[in-house]
């Protein structure tokens, strides 16, 4: 089956590294109006429409998936997309797991709790643990009171087939046991010490537990001192770590997980949805050796355990279960999630409290401004994140994601100075 463009732009292929500054104007043509006006027209009636209008088959699941993406991405419903997705519940359970994932990634993403009761008997009937999570997690977000009863060693030894589904099954597990706490197991003291990974620059990004709102980026160099904006100021820009899905960051297309990823090097993104802004490249453990993680060329283990993942760790934040998220979301099979720009047109989003800026499938992002005129860049936060990072020494280093807390605004310096002080700064 043939895939659809823009689909495949989006999935987050870029280049090898570089390292420059883009000092030249940058320009991004699918920004000007006509271009942006086609693309909405071409999703809609090609992707959306079109695809839904087949009837739904072996053979047309992959068309009935690249419509569920475009609806997403564009935050798309009407009467006929709302009878198409109830018609995709009649068969459900015949369907493959790939239509099921993309079917429940729509519902998380786009539609409230009414189709609960119809997920809920999904539920109690899938074998594949991915989607037995998509499912828990979508009943936990609308109506936690119907989940069914789960009883995690029966449903470990029922699902759990490889090291892919163990990941899922201790995250989504450890959610439920966990799901009335507040995140109170950030020590940020230790956090923004200067021994915290010494002679390592840091790019943080401070985040609330409601990714709705948009967290904030602020880098230290190697020597422990925090990049200064031009009024002396620490430097810092916002930056969004939601996916369009919003699911939790374990499962694929989910939100940035907590955690340490490694960071080395910019590269420029061939997809049409990031733009030609320098990114900053990252990768999470299981999606590379320890050897590269730890950037340690003596290291000769290439098996992945949590004993490696918490040597980076200061002492409390060993037993913190949410700095565990990017180990975990690794090994269960997520990669390529970067810090990018972005050429989302932020109409798409328009109403929702992250806007003008653009959700992703589960990278960093920042706000970009382009000409609808001629394509120009007129803004851009990504590109003053490169550059703080092109002033600490360069993007070689580590990237810790961390939620502060559950307060329902976006994060603001202001928060973070008390701790940033206490260590000199």
């Amino acid at each position: 089956m043939q895939k659809i463009i823009f689909l495949l732009a989006y999935l987050f292929l870029h280049v090898g590294s570089v390292l420059f500054a883009q000092s030249l104007p940058v320009y991004y043509k699918g920004a000007i109006k006509e271009k942006k006006v086609a693309l909405q027209r071409n999703i809609i009636q090609n992707t959306i429409i079109k695809n839904l209008s087949l009837p739904l088959s072996e053979e047309t699941e992959e068309n009935w998936a690249d419509a569920f993406w475009g609806m997403e991405i564009l935050q798309y419903k009407s009467p006929f997309t709302d009878g198409r997705v109830h018609s995709a519940f009649d068969s459900i359970e015949k369907r493959s797991a790939f239509f099921q994932r993309a079917l429940l990634e729509l519902l998380y993403a786009n539609y409230d709790g009414r189709f609960v009761k119809q997920v809920v008997l999904l539920m109690n009937k899938v074998t594949d643990i991915k989607i037995y999570a998509m499912c828990a997690e979508y009943i936990i977000h609308h109506s936690i009171s119907q989940l069914p009863q789960i009883k995690p060693d029966e449903k470990k030894q029922q699902l759990v087939k490889n090291e892919k589904d163990e990941a899922i099954a201790r995250q989504l597990f450890n959610r439920l046991r966990n799901k009335n706490k507040q995140p109170a197991c950030i020590f940020m003291e230790d956090i923004t010490r200067k021994d915290f990974f010494q002679n390592q620059t840091i790019l943080f990004s401070f985040q609330r537990k409601n990714r709705n709102y948009p967290g904030i980026a602020i880098v230290r160099d190697s020597a422990g001192n925090f990049i200064l904006d031009d009024n002396g100021n620490i430097f810092s820009v916002p930056q969004l770590a939601r996916s369009i899905s919003n699911m939790p960051g374990y499962l694929t297309n989910g939100n940035t997980p907590q955690g340490i990823f490694r960071m080395y090097g910019f590269a420029v993104s061939k997809s049409n949805f990031i733009g030609p802004s320098a990114n900053i490249q990252l990768t999470m453990p299981f999606e590379t050796t320890p050897a590269h993680f730890f950037n340690d060329s003596t290291i000769t283990d290439t098996v992945w355990t949590e004993k490696w993942y918490k040597k980076l760790l200061p002492g409390k934040l060993k037993n913190c279960d949410a700095m565990l998220e990017s180990f975990y979301a690794g090994m269960a099979g997520r990669t390529e999630i970067i810090a990018h720009g972005t050429t989302v047109n932020p109409e798409y989003y328009s109403g929702q409290v992250y806007y003008p800026q653009t959700p992703t499938m589960g990278c960093l992002c920042t706000k970009e401004i382009w000409s609808e005129a001629d394509g120009k860049r007129l803004y851009s936060d990504q590109e003053k994140l490169v550059n703080a990072l092109q002033m600490a020494g360069g993007a070689h280093g580590y990237c810790v994601v961390i939620e502060i807390d559950d307060a329902q605004k976006p994060v603001s310096i202001e928060e973070i100075l008390p701790w940033l002080k206490n260590i000199g700064q």
